[in-house]
């Protein structure tokens, strides 16, 4: 029943009573459009999906930290917003598109030592320069083994709101839901000296797919 009427994530509520309320009223006045507008709601539904996930839960991998498809990897400077300007990371980045589920999960199993948010633009999430200049949400994890894996929740063209379910100092386990971003945008995920599983151009699921490995 869940594939079929996944539960919403709570920032989904408010959009979802605002549509079926538009829709009604609409609906009212003509038959047509209220057809268009139950559509319209039922995207909203869907977009805010929070389905459950068949989580991978061991320390040996790293996971998707969203569902979308993987635009760049690259070698870069870790985020210079922690401090982490002069240490050498591998990053995955994945762009969501409207249709693509929006809550995003915590990679591994671990602890958020950091949480940084920071304002700026709404360019196109799949540019390269949205890393630099496109309003963010930083998450250090410190995971059980040490290691320091970085997410980062990227707002895009359409994206105004990042919503973070988690805190400073909180445990999280592998495919824990971390937040949310609305409407389109892009996650990038930060680690080192691990063996990459995926390529450029791949399809991925949070907390599902493998990214990495030992």
């Amino acid at each position: 029943m869940d594939n079929l009427l996944p539960k919403i994530h709570k920032e989904g509520y408010k959009f979802l009573a605002i549509s079926i309320f538009v829709t009604l009223i609409v609906a009212i006045f003509s038959t047509f459009l209220g057809f268009i507008f139950l559509i319209l709601s039922v995207w909203v539904y869907y977009f805010f999906r929070d389905p459950d996930k068949v989580i991978i839960d061991n320390d040996k991998y790293l996971t998707s930290p969203a569902d979308g498809l993987i635009s760049q990897i690259i070698d870069t400077k870790g985020p210079k917003e922690l401090s982490l300007e002069n240490k050498q990371f591998t990053r995955v980045s994945i762009f969501m598109n409207v249709f693509n589920c929006h809550v995003n999960r915590s990679p591994v199993n671990g602890k958020i030592e950091e949480i940084f948010y920071k304002p700026g633009k709404f360019l196109n999430a799949s540019l390269d320069k949205a890393s630099e200049e496109n309003e963010r949400n930083f998450f250090r994890i410190k995971s059980k083994d040490g290691e320091e894996i970085i997410v980062v929740q990227i707002a895009g063209l359409i994206a105004r709101r990042i919503v973070s379910d988690v805190s400073k100092d909180q445990d999280v386990s592998q495919g824990e839901r971390l937040g949310i971003i609305r409407f389109g945008s892009r996650v990038d995920l930060y680690f080192e000296k691990k063996n990459l599983l995926v390529k450029k151009g791949q399809n991925v699921l949070s907390g599902e797919t493998i990214i990495a490995e030992k």
